[in-house]
């Protein structure tokens, strides 16, 4: 794309007054944000229903030179402007009628990859919903190797996702609420520096625009629309990534819910999706591939046959732990609910402490929900 091209879509962008659907329609019927320009005395007849106002807007001074400003910015730190011209520019996100005509991109990984799924959430993430984050995306691994995970950044589900993702070696990216001279929340600036050469970090505001709260909302349309499904993991009757989901419906793109008990706070916005048919209930990444058409019988099999992590010789466990152990030597395989119940605990804990014992390598995740105390 012609830097003309690229001075013009950052240029309409700070005209106000000219929102995301306005400006998509203009480029839309004239070809370019450059032609959105040169057509200004005459736009009315160009594109019927232009009314003067937002003449007016687009012939605001400032526009262009806060434009150039930007591109200085971007090409001293190393950031991508990309326009709807560009290849590079996400083509899910094209569809949208609200796509932003300029977006501000710092990483490596493809924003249009063969297969991208978003995982959302609560900021208040249970071990629950922790664990699914970190067995799902593992899985996901293994089952589609070239599958991109997106989030935004924020304090639980969606900073478990992205840590999840670059783990088990898959890109990850996230859509920030502000611009790129900044991370929010500060404390998860480690995890954004390692995403930005396994992943990326996009957003369609300037720099030096701040997380103010209604730019969350905002964002959480990019975060939809650059992917294929959204993924809602654990959410509260209200919350962001509810809003994120409805956008994702709006969009026609999959939706995918994790259950959780009726009388858990942080899953009944999820069972009010599933309940309400706006998303498709799912217990795995087994489960999620098959609902998308995602699955290949070669890929499953190298899921199942997996090896399990080697037991450590002296693994020392905790009490917790070592009441898990005695419960399965003495029961053999359990369901997890079978085995909260024989182990006389919550099945919040349960989940943290089968976790970390399969981290350690004493016990396996079957199909089903069971689980197997290795020998």
């Amino acid at each position: 794309m012609s830097d003309d091209e690229r001075l013009c879509s950052v240029a309409l962008t700070m005209c106000p007054n000219v929102g995301a659907i306005t400006a998509h329609r203009l480029v839309e019927a004239l070809g370019s944000a450059a032609e959105v320009f040169r057509h200004v005395d005459d736009l009315a007849d160009v594109v019927p229903g232009v009314q003067r106002q937002m003449i007016d807007a687009l012939r605001c001074p400032d526009a262009f030179s806060h434009a150039a400003e930007e591109l200085r910015f971007a090409d001293k730190g190393g950031v991508r402007i990309l326009t709807y011209g560009d290849d590079d520019y996400p083509s899910r996100l094209r569809e949208c009628p609200d796509a932003p005509v300029a977006l501000y991109y710092r990483g490596s990984a493809d924003l249009n990859a063969l297969r991208v799924v978003c995982m959302v959430g609560t900021r208040r993430a249970t071990d629950y919903g922790k664990q699914f984050c970190a067995s799902f995306v593992r899985d996901l691994a293994v089952l589609c190797p070239d599958a991109l995970v997106v989030s935004g950044l924020a304090v639980g589900i969606d900073i478990h996702s992205h840590r999840a993702a670059l783990a088990s070696g898959l890109p990850t990216v996230a859509v920030l609420a502000h611009g790129l001279d900044r991370i929010y929340p500060p404390h998860h600036r480690n995890t954004a520096v390692e995403m930005v050469g396994a992943g990326g970090l996009l957003t369609e505001f300037p720099h030096g625009t701040s997380p103010e709260r209604f730019n969350f909302v905002a964002r959480n349309r990019i975060i939809a629309g650059v992917s294929d499904a959204t993924i809602v993991v654990e959410s509260d009757a209200k919350g962001g990534s509810l809003i994120t989901a409805n956008i994702a419906v709006d969009y026609h793109r999959s939706v995918f819910a994790l259950p959780g008990r009726t009388t858990d706070a942080s899953s009944e916005g999820c069972n009010r999706l599933i309940r309400d048919d706006k998303a498709g209930l799912i217990r795995n990444a087994e489960d999620f591939v098959q609902a998308m058409n995602w699955s290949s019988p070669s890929a499953v099999e190298a899921l199942k046959a997996r090896q399990p992590v080697q037991r450590s010789l002296f693994v020392e466990l905790t009490e917790d732990e070592q009441r898990v152990a005695a419960v399965l030597s003495r029961r053999g395989d359990l369901h997890v609910n079978a085995l909260a119940t024989q182990a006389g605990m919550p099945i919040s804990k349960i989940y943290a402490t089968l976790f970390n014992m399969e981290l350690k390598g004493v016990v396996k995740a079957m199909a089903g929900g069971n689980y197997h105390l290795l020998a």
